[in-house]
């Protein structure tokens, strides 16, 4: 059976949401690779894949209403079973659409088959898709490819930030050379949480990310105005949040899903 976790985080939020805001549930996986059906080996006998996330989700959905859950992924839809090698990534897409993900960042095996590959394929995503440490205005992912959104869910203005690791030591060379890394990503980051925060009123920032989960807690210690990281990459096991303390001071919640769908996060947010 698939292990959900459900953390509430009305403490740590409590007083930033007006009082006509309705409860917020955020549901979140990361490093599906392109795992539709549950796992056949003895001791996952049963458990994980898209075909169970979306059974799980869909029932929260019904239980609190579409407009009060949000869907995320952190990255790494695609590789890793005969699906991607056959299909090459387009079911990961008709499934990504057909569960209506509202956001999802980069993982760096989204570009196994190539930039121009996976525009394409971007092209279909209903998703908003955002990365904001790389610099994609030159490539055929400008269109698609955001540093980030903004998604009104639960009665609240939510910003999200995507942030993803180096491509350099993980993508093909002829690939990554391509696409200008953007250094800094604390600075980066906090840029646009400010923005968000500040001009445009976002309730609630959440960084995106598929860095992995050392560096997400790294990452942190330089951050201002992220409320919440949602993270993906390490495939990291955890049994909650690991609060690390931003540059302000302020606790912030680190989170990661493991992988293939074993797990799903709820946060619920009053």
């Amino acid at each position: 059976m698939k292990r959900f976790f459900s953390i509430a985080l009305c403490i740590i939020f409590i007083g930033v949401f007006d009082a006509c805001a309705q409860k917020l549930v955020i549901l979140h996986v990361n490093d599906t690779h392109s795992h539709l059906e549950p796992e056949r080996s003895d001791d996952l006998n049963g458990r994980g894949g898209f075909i169970e996330i979306s059974a799980y989700v869909d029932s929260v959905r019904k239980a609190e209403g579409r407009r009060n859950v949000l869907l995320l992924h952190a990255g790494d839809w695609n590789q890793g079973t005969s699906y991607f090698n056959v299909f090459k990534g387009e079911l990961e897409i008709n499934i990504l659409n057909a569960m209506k993900f509202d956001c999802v960042t980069l993982g760096n095996h989204e570009f196994d088959n190539g930039i121009e590959d996976l525009a394409m394929r971007l092209d279909r995503l209903d998703a908003e898709v955002v990365c904001a440490n790389y610099d994609f205005s030159s490539l055929p992912l400008s269109s698609k490819v955001k540093p980030y959104t903004i998604v009104k869910r639960g009665g609240r203005k939510i910003g999200i930030i995507g942030a993803t690791c180096k491509l350099s030591r993980v993508v093909d060379a002829n690939i990554a050379s391509r696409i200008p890394e953007i250094p800094e990503v604390e600075e980066t980051v906090n840029k646009w949480a400010d923005y968000l925060k500040n001009e445009k009123g976002c309730d609630m920032v959440i960084l995106l990310s598929h860095m992995g989960y050392s560096a997400d807690l790294s990452a942190v210690t330089g951050l201002r105005n992220v409320d919440l990281v949602i993270g993906g990459h390490s495939h990291t096991k955890l049994d909650g949040f690991k609060y690390v303390e931003d540059a302000d001071g302020k606790e912030v919640p680190v989170i990661q899903d493991w992988e293939w769908g074993l797990e799903v996060g709820r946060i619920e947010v009053d």
